[in-house]
């Protein structure tokens, strides 16, 4: 029996439409060349507006002791840090075991926040030109508390107005997306390091009606966006995980390694490494003291859970208290970079790191704090760090410090880059562990959940705006 399908029906289906945009790539191109002015702002304006909006709210942030917290305390028993009404967030203990490195077994402080939060960011067409709805956001842990953020980065705690105050402005355009056009919807880790198992939302929806533009936000193209990613600690974190996940094209369409077998390589990663996490409380953490003031190391290493007293008259809660993770020393995090065949490829990394929902996620070539692996040498220095860290200025194509995410971590910077190596610094057959990538290839593994990690997402921002050209 021949079983086939009819070409003639009678009865009319649902309307087909075309899988994806192929306009869209060129429309965030056209954006991204647009660096000079937008809709209403100049890139030259933007450090003024940053800071008259500064001036109209005020912002303070203190350092408390943990009895000085209001609403948050230290569980009996098990010694978590937690606020009363058992949501926001909780600092826990984790105990993780790993299969390679310079430590295979320990215990830390963790975050765990289980609850999805929504970071998006809303595009609109002024005279052909796609910008976006960008807020200038403080944040208790950032070094100068007011940065650019997405138009809406808020936990589900707060867009539900667990804490009783005001509605997170154009929330409605993410949670009730219909009336908008969605470019970009993704669920993305956090810091695998901090947080465990912990996820965003990452949206970028259109809009063709009228926005009323609170004075708070402003809205760049793409590329003015990319010019303040030149910049120390302007664009937050939030902001560039989100400008990640935008669905730009990248030029050259050939790779070292096609897509099947760079992905037949992630999945073996995955499946090699043996990664075991439990929780255990935070009271009896190994290697860990508390204070009256903080949460420290025993070697005064890694980082600390530190307490704050945050005004800011600009959010939906005018004042507020809460825990802080504080990194002790900078971050320093990289891609090296070479072009086989003309093409510019990245070196990725699979991470391992505590916190994340699988076992690994792809990072970049150097993810490290360097003064945790002080005195370190040999096999137990981490490849390639040094190679960057005594990178000659001609070999690096790009350098910003940028601050981790401000509403959980105090002080938290890290030293990006993109630092151009030769065969004999980074060969193409690289170490176990790393890969090279296209940025294409990069950008088509966000379309996914969990694959790239929230580090190398930065980076790939700087190559979604057009901020570096490899």
């Amino acid at each position: 029996m021949t079983i086939g399908i009819a070409e003639n029906t009678a009865v009319a289906g649902p309307a087909l439409r075309p899988r994806r945009d192929d306009r869209l790539a060129a429309r965030l191109a056209r954006s991204a060349a647009e660096r000079a002015e937008g809709a209403g702002m100049r890139t030259e304006d933007f450090a003024a507006w940053l800071e008259e909006r500064g001036r109209s709210h005020r912002f303070a942030v203190g350092r408390i002791p943990f009895a000085e917290l209001d609403g948050w305390s230290f569980a009996p028993g098990t010694g978590d840090l937690a606020h009363r009404s058992g949501r926001f967030f909780r600092v826990e203990g984790m105990r993780a075991q790993v299969d390679e490195g310079p430590f295979r077994r320990w215990e830390q402080p963790v975050i765990r926040q289980p609850e999805v939060g929504i970071l998006g960011i809303l595009a609109k067409e002024f005279d052909g030109v796609l910008h976006f709805l960008m807020q200038a956001k403080m944040e208790p842990g950032n070094r100068n508390l007011l940065q650019l953020s997405p138009t809406v980065q808020a936990t589900r705690s707060n867009y539900t107005r667990v804490h009783r105050g005001s509605k997170v402005k154009y929330v409605e355009h993410f949670t009730r997306p219909g009336g908008g056009r969605v470019l970009a919807d993704v669920l993305q880790s956090e810091h695998g390091s901090w947080f465990l198992r912990k996820s965003n939302r990452n949206m970028l929806v259109e809009t063709a009606g009228d926005v009323p533009r609170d004075p708070d936000f402003c809205w760049l193209t793409l590329g003015q966006i990319g010019e303040l990613l030149r910049r120390d600690n302007v664009v937050n974190m939030d902001a560039r995980t989100v400008l990640a996940c935008a669905p730009v094209a990248h030029p050259g369409s050939g790779a070292l390694h096609s897509d099947t077998e760079l992905l037949s390589w992630f999945t073996g990663e995955r499946s090699r490494h043996e990664v075991r996490v439990e929780r255990v409380p935070l009271g009896r953490v190994e290697g860990w003291w508390r204070g009256e003031s903080s949460i420290e190391h025993v070697d005064g290493r890694y980082f600390k859970v530190v307490a704050v007293s945050v005004e800011a008259g600009n959010r939906e809660v005018r004042g507020w208290t809460q825990p802080l993770f504080e990194p002790v020393g900078r971050g320093v995090t990289a891609f090296l970079t070479r072009r086989f065949g003309g093409v510019p490829h990245l070196l990725a990394h699979a991470r391992v790191e505590g916190g994340f929902l699988d076992t690994v996620e792809l990072g970049p070539t150097v993810q490290y704090t360097p003064a945790n692996y002080a005195g370190l040498r040999g096999a137990y220095r981490p490849p390639f760090l040094d190679l960057v860290l005594d990178a000659p200025p001609e070999r690096v194509r790009y350098e910003a410090v940028h601050s981790e995410e401000g509403g959980r971590f105090l002080n938290a910077e890290s030293r990006y880059l993109f630092v151009e190596a030769d065969e004999s610094q980074a060969p193409a057959d690289p170490p176990p562990g790393y890969r090279w990538v296209t940025p294409g290839q990069l950008t088509s593994l966000v379309r996914h959940g969990h694959y790239v990690n929230v580090q190398a997402r930065t980076l790939l921002a700087c190559l979604t705006t057009g901020t570096v050209e490899l």
